[in-house]
């Protein structure tokens, strides 16, 4: 049946002027009655996905935009909507292979570059994300989006003056923007403003236009002023109620399956396998580094404040959080879990995931021959058995924490989602993951034969230098004084976690022992976390 063309021209921009005047539902009816009659158009479909955005059915969204791409590959607004939809699905490495598609065809567009930065920022490339933006605001001055993401990038970074600098930049232009209102309070809390501060979080979370994920991470924010604030009732009110919104924005992540059950049945598979396991030293392997280390614990245990410290010796390469060990994972531990495979797999497959992981760190830009490479990633000590048969010559430094500290910090910082990180949302969840990776831990200790250095917080804080020294004569370097010099150090590395902004101050001994001001919401805990108090309850933990 032959079509309109008139009639089509006229339904097109009548469409477009509905989502022109953001009458997205409007504009979506219309093309959705379009679609059905068999018009196949890149703008139908890219407004149909944009209404199902706005009620969440992202994945529908996502499978008009592709085949708005698939029938227009050079349509540049399609492509952008895909990889704004990929970016929403926390698929930023995809997002960003359609961003440079589009800057590869049109290199002046201000909005891509913005896009790009966004794609980086969620990959943790802070460095790159902040050049892309940069970028982006010189092409157009009142980039919102960018300048935004610029107060963000430099709120991670703990530069809080540029952060200043950047949202008021961005709130000028579109007042109640909720990246500038959240970098801005963040900027008043690190100097002492906490009033001010509590005031625009209360009114952003108050918005109407603002999204759950807004209103989630101002109350997080909150949190952090009412704590400061010495408020920590209100201030655990408010942390539950961050979480309570990230739980269902991030939904999907729960229904993964639980990573504290997948660790409490590691350490069931590690404790099966205890009379068997007989590591073995590889053979005829090349030696790329001088020392080989994994720099493992728990999230908020302190890894990333001893990466930091020792990445400032000249001997030493560090790459930070970097996921190399991914091939052998699905090979060896997928569940149901059988770590007997592992123990006695053939060398010749152990070879190839070994050269799998250092094409990783190669990837990852780390130059490590003749260095001390320090793989650093806080949950790698649930892949300690696959650790030990690919390098059991290697190092391993263990940080630990008083548990309590680290369960109550886990619950009140805001990571970047992955089903690990959606187990923190909880108390209970964050205290039983921790319990079940410290027992993946302690068995490793005693069954791996692994070269093993405990590194406790509290000692560090107590004793930095000497501790220190002592950790350095265990990796073989000496000490120097450099590498006390971190706290400028950390601004300039490439990712970010949400201990940088705090170690940009220097040595902070104000979490020691902070779990004591929530000791009633940390009760139901106890007999989770009990047998770990006992082992890593930090002595000299007592608040100043």
């Amino acid at each position: 049946m032959s079509r309109d063309l008139e009639a089509d021209l006229r339904m097109l921009q009548q469409v477009l002027s509905l989502a022109q005047a953001r009458d997205i539902d409007g504009a979506a009816t219309l093309a959705e009655r379009a679609l059905d009659e068999g018009f196949e158009h890149p703008l139908l479909l890219n407004v149909v996905a944009t209404r199902h955005e706005q009620q969440g059915r992202l994945e529908e969204a996502l499978r008009l935009l592709e085949r708005g791409t698939e029938i227009a590959p050079e349509d540049i607004p399609v492509r952008n909507a895909l990889a704004l939809c990929l970016q929403r699905l926390d698929r930023p490495a995809d997002a960003l292979v359609h961003v440079e598609e589009i800057l590869r065809r049109e290199p002046g567009l201000p909005f891509a570059h913005a896009s790009r930065g966004n794609a980086l920022m969620a990959l943790g490339l802070l460095g790159q994300a902040r050049e892309s933006h940069l970028r982006a605001v010189e092409l157009d001055p009142h980039s919102v989006v960018a300048l935004a993401a610029l107060a963000s990038i430099s709120t991670h970074r703990g530069e809080h003056a540029d952060a200043r600098r950047w949202a008021e930049r961005t709130l000028a232009l579109v007042p109640g923007y909720p990246d500038a209102v959240l970098a801005l309070a963040s900027a008043d809390l690190a100097g002492g403003r906490r009033a001010e501060a509590e005031t625009a979080l209360r009114a952003l979370i108050a918005d109407p236009r603002a999204g759950i994920l807004d209103r989630s991470r101002a109350e997080g924010l909150l949190g952090d002023v009412l704590d400061a604030a010495g408020r920590h009732g209100e201030a655990f009110a408010a942390y539950s109620t961050c979480n309570e919104g990230q739980r269902r924005v991030y939904a999907r992540y729960g229904a993964m399956g639980s990573v504290a059950e997948y660790a409490e049945s590691l350490g069931a598979a590690l404790e099966a396998v205890a009379g068997r396991w007989q590591p073995r030293i590889p053979q005829a392997v090349t030696h790329r580094v001088r020392e080989h280390v994994f720099l493992v614990g728990f999230p908020r245990s302190g890894t990333t404040l001893l990466e930091v410290v020792l990445d400032g010796h000249p001997d030493v390469v560090s790459l930070e959080e970097h996921e190399l060990l991914s091939e052998g994972v699905l090979q060896y531990m997928r569940e149901p879990l059988d770590l007997g495979r592992l123990a006695d797999a053939p060398e010749s497959d152990l070879a190839l995931l070994r050269q799998a992981y250092w094409d990783g760190v190669a990837r990852g830009g780390a130059a490590v021959k003749g260095k001390v490479f320090i793989d650093k990633h806080p949950l790698n000590t649930l892949k300690l058995p696959l650790i030990a048969r690919l390098f059991p010559d290697a190092k391993v430094l263990f940080a630990c924490r008083d548990p309590r500290d680290v369960v109550l910090s886990c619950f009140r910082r805001r990571f970047k989602m992955n089903p690990a990180m959606y187990q923190m949302l909880t108390l209970d969840g964050a205290a039983r993951f921790y319990a079940a990776t410290m027992r993946v831990a302690d068995l490793s200790r005693l069954l791996l034969g692994l070269a093993w250095r405990e590194v406790r917080y509290e000692q560090v804080m107590a004793d930095f230098s000497g501790e220190m020294r002592t950790l350095c004569d265990f990796l073989g370097i000496r000490w120097t004084d450099d590498m006390g010099a971190f706290a400028a150090r950390v601004q300039r590395r490439e990712h970010s976690t949400p201990s940088t902004a705090q170690l940009a101050r220097g040595l902070d001994r104000s979490g020691l022992g902070h779990w004591r001001h929530y000791a009633e919401a940390l009760a139901a805990t106890q007999a989770t976390l009990e047998p770990w108090v006992q082992r890593f309850g930090a002595a000299g933990a007592d608040p100043a």
